[in-house]
């Protein structure tokens, strides 16, 4: 099932005197080194971390020329390693695709055998770009807080809601049975979010606004929060004893201001989700009820579809922050 193709199109990025401009270039494959595979993309997704990748932020990427893409799906056409066969269905997202090796924006990737999850049966391959990291790192966070919270305990906050994290998180959390509040900053999206799931819709400047003192009032059994700063130190502040919550995000800041006193007189654990080198033992696990028992309904509703020649203006809405839902890059022709 060797490519018979020389060359294979990608999304490349390149800087020219502190500017960086992208293109769709035909580029040569390489040979494999031990241990990896060769995937035909049929689909990637676009997320925050590829619009930074593509705008130059050396945070992100720091060599140029340089294809975005921190996930993608397809079938692996080429092989160095045991671990799967040719023509197996893998999911490759997070570690370093996209990041400092050429990611999913492109018909082919190659990349180390040990960062493939095996697509699960009952999921199609769009289905797994339309979750993406984003879908990851939000079921890693109904693991871990479904572990400590009860739906009976009361209800839980998701801040960032129209995110890609924040929405899938709404979706899954009421399919489970949880009484959700959808924290968010975007009132036109009210009914977006109702129909997810959402119970209740708190808007960010509400939740900014509370008290500064080191207690508030408890309201919230637990929370998913992927924005960070204020917004999660007043979410911490108002959760219930023995309450849980979890943090994947710092878009409003990375720093807290916080006493101890909610961990230390309520008992609320505070979770870190790090889905970019989350061990593959539970990876597998969290994309197989991704693909079962937690599917939203509404799942294929939330997204929109381009080619790699598309890509560039949803980018610029994602950076201006206007793009709505998920975009998905469609690679097979």
């Amino acid at each position: 099932m060797q490519h018979t193709k020389s060359t294979f199109k990608a999304f490349r990025v390149e800087e020219e005197n502190g500017n960086y401009m992208s293109s769709i270039k035909e580029m040569k494959f390489s040979s494999l080194k031990e241990n990896e595979i060769r995937v035909k993309v049929h689909y990637s997704s676009l997320n925050y971390k590829d619009a930074l990748s593509a705008s130059g932020n050396k945070g992100v990427t720091r060599n140029y020329p340089h294809t975005p893409g921190i996930d993608a799906v397809g079938v692996i056409e080429e092989s160095t390693s045991s671990q799967y066969n040719v023509g197996d269905a893998v999911i490759v997202t997070s570690y370093d695709l996209g990041m400092n090796t050429d990611g999913g924006f492109a018909e082919y990737i190659q990349v180390p055998v040990e960062w493939a999850v095996k697509l699960p049966e009952r999921m199609s391959m769009k289905d797994a770009m339309i979750y993406g990291t984003a879908g990851l790192t939000a079921g890693m966070s109904v693991s871990r807080l479904i572990q400590l919270v009860k739906p009976e305990d009361g209800k839980i906050a998701v801040s960032g809601a129209t995110g890609g994290v924040g929405a899938l998180s709404v979706s899954i959390l009421s399919k489970l049975g949880y009484s959700v509040v959808a924290i968010t900053g975007k009132e036109s999206e009210k009914d977006h979010l109702m129909n997810l799931g959402a119970k209740e819709i708190l808007l960010r400047s509400e939740i900014e606004n509370f008290d500064k003192k080191p207690l508030l009032k408890t309201v919230f059994a637990g929370a998913i929060d992927t924005v960070g700063g204020v917004i999660l130190e007043n979410i911490i502040k108002s959760t219930k004893a023995m309450g849980a919550v979890t943090c994947c995000g710092n878009v409003a800041s990375p720093k807290l201001d916080l006493t101890v006193f909610p961990l230390i007189l309520r008992g609320v654990t505070l979770i870190g989700i790090d889905s970019q080198n989350f061990p593959m033992q539970y990876r597998t696990k969290i994309w197989e009820q991704l693909a079962n028992n937690w599917k939203p309904a509404n799942l294929t509703e939330t997204y929109n579809e381009v080619k790699l020649d598309g890509l560039q203006a949803k980018i610029d809405l994602m950076l201006q922050g206007k793009l709505k839902r998920k975009t998905i890059v469609a690679l097979l022709e």
